[in-house]
C-alpha cells in the first residue's frame, strides 16, 4: 500500500483500469446505460485491457463473449476467478459467431509488434490479423446490430481497417478523447480538487 494516491495507468500485461474506466464512460455516454448491454471482446486475452475489462464488467449486468486465438485465450485460473465474481461470459472461436448479439464490440490486436524495439530495429513484418479476429466494414454492415458501438484502445493495426472509421459503429475516436477527460477527472479526484 502507498501512503499517497496511485493511479494505475497500465502495468505491462497486468491491468489497465484507466482504459476500462474510459471504455465504460464512453459506452455510458453513447448508450445511456451499462447494465443489460451485451459485450464482445476480440483480441489477445492476455492483454491488460482485457483483464481490466473482465473485472470491470463484474460490477454490471453485462454478458460478454471473448474471441481470441487459442494460444491467447483466457487462462483457466482467470476464468475461475471471473466465475467467482459471477461474470456471465462465454468464449467463441470466430467473431462472426458472436457479433450479431453485441451492443458493444471492443477490439484489441492479436498481432503485436515488439514495442521494446524502435521501428528501425524491428526485423520483418509482424504479420496480418487473421480474418477470425478482424472487424471489417462488410462484417459490421451484414452481421452487427445497426446501433452497436465499436471501441479500440488504439493504436490499431489491421484488426479494424481504416474504412470503418467513418461508419456509424466506430467510437474509438470519441473513446480516445474521453480517455483524456477520464484521466483528468481521476487526477482531480486524487489531488483533492473534487469529491
Amino acid at each position: 500500500w502507498a501512503s499517497v494516491p496511485v493511479i494505475n495507468g497500465g502495468d505491462g500485461w497486468g491491468e489497465h483500469p484507466t482504459q476500462i474506466l474510459t471504455d465504460l464512460y464512453t459506452v455510458y455516454r453513447e448508450k445511456g446505460r451499462l447494465d443489460g448491454l451485451k459485450w464482445l471482446a476480440v483480441g489477445d486475452m492476455r492483454m491488460r485491457t482485457m483483464h481490466s475489462l473482465a473485472y470491470g464488467l463484474t460490477q454490471f449486468d453485462c454478458p460478454i463473449t471473448f474471441v481470441s486465438p487459442p494460444e491467447m485465450s483466457l487462462t483457466e485460473e482467470f476464468k475461475a476467478e471471473l466465475r467467482q465474481y459471477s461474470l456471465d461470459f462465454r468464449e467463441a472461436e470466430h467473431v462472426e459467431q458472436a457479433i450479431a448479439d453485441a451492443d458493444v464490440i471492443l477490439v484489441e490486436p492479436v498481432v503485436q509488434p515488439d514495442y521494446t524495439k524502435s521501428r528501425d530495429e524491428r526485423s520483418g513484418d509482424v504479420g496480418l490479423t487473421p480474418d477470425n479476429y478482424k472487424i471489417t466494414r462488410e462484417l459490421l454492415s451484414t452481421k452487427a446490430k445497426s446501433d452497436a458501438i465499436l471501441l479500440h484502445s488504439l493504436p490499431r493495426m489491421d484488426e479494424i481497417p481504416t474504412d470503418v472509421d467513418i461508419t456509424r459503429w466506430s467510437r474509438y475516436w470519441q473513446e480516445a478523447y474521453n480517455g483524456v477527460v477520464m484521466r483528468m477527472a481521476l487526477l482531480a479526484l486524487v489531488l483533492g480538487a473534487m469529491e
